[in-house]
């Protein structure tokens, strides 16, 4: 029976479907070019059924945008899967998430439904020692017109909008097991600080995969058993 829980689908679709790949970090099963198009509604399902770190990764956020890069400020809080990168993130999440919260204010001052709101993550060239798999992020405002409740002898008597976020995502390259999680809750936290209502969550998986060393445990997991445990590959 396939998975009602979105992302389990998409872990189910690799293990299925999925083509055999080896890298530098080992053997993966991957799919290419995948859609993952979430409601809130999808969200809450995947919180529900899904055991996600989520005060670390709230933490680590908060931690992004302050533009903290130094490793051991991270240990610190419990997040330890930046330690092989030694002791200091190089062009990696900080640099690109510190610029989130002047783009957060700007969305609130504009509100302008015929801008893209874009988020740039990575840059070409530059020396780093861990690439963003997050590539880039985009918020768009959806505005729709409701009549007023007003009389229709008023003057003022004009459509009014509410607006809904709509946030899209493009990831070169997703860990599903572990990445694919945190990145989902990451953009959801996102879209939480922009104050808008969320209308949807669509993210672009270039390359999404499951590591050989996490195939058992995916077969686990999606059968059912609970407190699964996935390998970090790095």
């Amino acid at each position: 029976m396939k998975p009602t829980n979105k992302y389990y689908q998409v872990l189910a679709d690799i293990l299925d479907n999925g083509q055999t790949q080896t890298n530098r970090k080992g053997s993966i099963k991957y799919l290419t070019n995948q859609v993952l198009h979430l409601t809130p509604a999808d969200l809450l399902d995947i919180f529900e059924t899904h055991g996600i770190a989520r005060k670390k990764l709230r933490t680590e956020l908060q931690m992004f945008e302050a533009g903290i890069t130094a490793t051991e400020q991270y240990r610190a809080e419990g997040i330890t899967w930046w330690d092989y990168c030694g002791d200091r993130l190089i062009n990696s999440y900080p640099t690109y998430f510190r610029k989130f919260p002047a783009l957060v204010e700007k969305i609130r001052q504009e509100m302008r439904e015929s801008k893209n709101y874009v988020l740039f993550l990575g840059e070409t060239g530059a020396q780093t020692n861990q690439q963003p798999c997050l590539s880039l992020v985009q918020f768009q405002i959806e505005h729709k017109a409701t009549e007023s409740t007003q009389s229709t002898t008023d003057r003022t008597n004009e459509p009014t909008n509410t607006g809904s976020l709509i946030v899209s995502a493009f990831q070169r390259s997703s860990d599903a097991s572990l990445g694919l999680p945190s990145d989902i809750y990451h953009l959801y936290l996102m879209a939480r600080e922009i104050g808008i209502p969320l209308k949807s969550i669509t993210l672009f998986l270039a390359n999404v995969h499951i590591y050989e060393s996490n195939l058992l445990n995916t077969f686990r997991l999606l059968n059912g058993e609970k407190d699964i445990k996935f390998v970090l590959n790095v």
